[in-house]
């Protein structure tokens, strides 16, 4: 037996589920308890606030059937992830300790992703998750501001950056000295600071150790540049559901990177910032020209949570949906 459910209905079963403080006097004032629903499994997530805004969560669970887990398209923080046991499967790649995978998943738009877990299989770990701009704090360079070489941590409204890695017995042996942390009190919250940002580090460190960027010819050859506007056309035509970078650019016989400089050098803009130009511009037609309500526009260009759809129609337009389907009725009404 195979359970599916929505990230946002599993967060909702958490909360549901949360445990209070008097049934949890180990409990300090900066940690928060999500007990795992017992129809689903046994097992919890502590989460603890080391930095403002920089969150810590220790997991350890245990699922009754296979689950699978499905997040839509959305506004992603960064976060930096480790098993200590178990292994699951997400839409990229197998993590776990039997291939020693963790990954750093960087802020930005997220694409639509499915975790499945296997039933009967403990599962331990430890996500960090943060704003990117808290990256300055930790890691600054000489002006102040985040390191240059951290950019592709921080996309804002592009496409994050995904980043799976081997890890090694440093990056073990820190992610176990955080579940175990011996302290309590103010004690706790400097090991766990110290260890957080060990274990960030550890992770960053093979990628800022390649220092070497491909960069394209300033001029593209002309079969590049057919491909780049076939890219084009197929996003187009596939707006509501568009393909993953990795797809379109396995369509068009490019790599991603060729694709996305690509992109920008012929647009101006990124393929995400394409997509997202098209699917605004659609939206404004609908609005304008049909009775859909905003909730039925925000569906048909490819948005599932409204709020991400009116934050970026502001962006673009600098009003909300609503805002323009009001300035449609008072244009009509005169």
């Amino acid at each position: 037996m195979t359970i599916t459910v929505s990230s946002q209905d599993y967060n909702e079963l958490l909360k549901a589920s949360k445990g209070n403080r008097e049934a949890s006097p180990g409990l300090e004032a900066d940690e928060y308890l999500d007990q795992m629903p017992k129809h689903l499994g046994r097992g919890y997530y502590r989460t603890i606030e080391v930095y403002p805004q920089l969150w810590l969560c220790i997991f350890d669970k245990d699922y009754h059937h296979d689950m699978v887990l499905k997040t839509p398209i959305n506004h992603h923080p960064l976060q930096f992830h480790a098993l200590a046991l178990g292994m699951y499967t997400d839409t990229y790649r197998q993590i776990g300790r039997g291939n020693r995978n963790t990954f750093i998943s960087g802020g930005g738009m997220q694409q639509k992703i499915d975790v499945f877990y296997q039933h009967s299989q403990r599962i331990l770990g430890i996500d960090i998750e943060m704003p990117p701009h808290l990256l300055k704090n930790f890691f600054p360079g000489k002006d102040g501001e985040m390191l240059p070489q951290l950019n592709f941590l921080a996309k804002e409204s592009d496409w994050q950056t995904l980043l799976y890695s081997p890890t090694n017995p440093n990056i073990q042996g820190v992610v176990m000295q955080i579940i175990n942390c011996p302290y309590q009190g103010v004690t706790r919250r400097i090991y766990l600071q110290g260890k957080v940002i060990e274990l960030i580090a550890l992770q960053l460190a093979p990628f800022l150790e390649e220092t070497t960027v491909k960069q394209l010819p300033s001029r593209l050859k002309r079969d590049t540049i057919a491909k780049i506007h076939h890219a084009k056309e197929i996003l187009q035509a596939s707006l509501e559901n568009p393909p993953l970078l990795l797809e379109l650019a396995q369509q068009v016989g490019l790599s991603e990177s060729t694709l996305q400089r690509g992109f920008q050098m012929q647009f101006g803009t990124t393929v995400f910032g394409y997509l997202t130009n098209q699917r605004m511009e659609q939206a404004h037609q609908l609005l304008q020209n049909t009775d859909f309500t905003v909730a039925e526009v925000a569906n048909i260009v490819g948005y599932s949570h409204l709020g991400h759809f009116a934050a970026a129609f502001k962006r673009k337009f600098g009003i909300t949906p609503r805002e323009c389907c009001l300035g449609k009725k008072l244009v009509s009404g005169l």
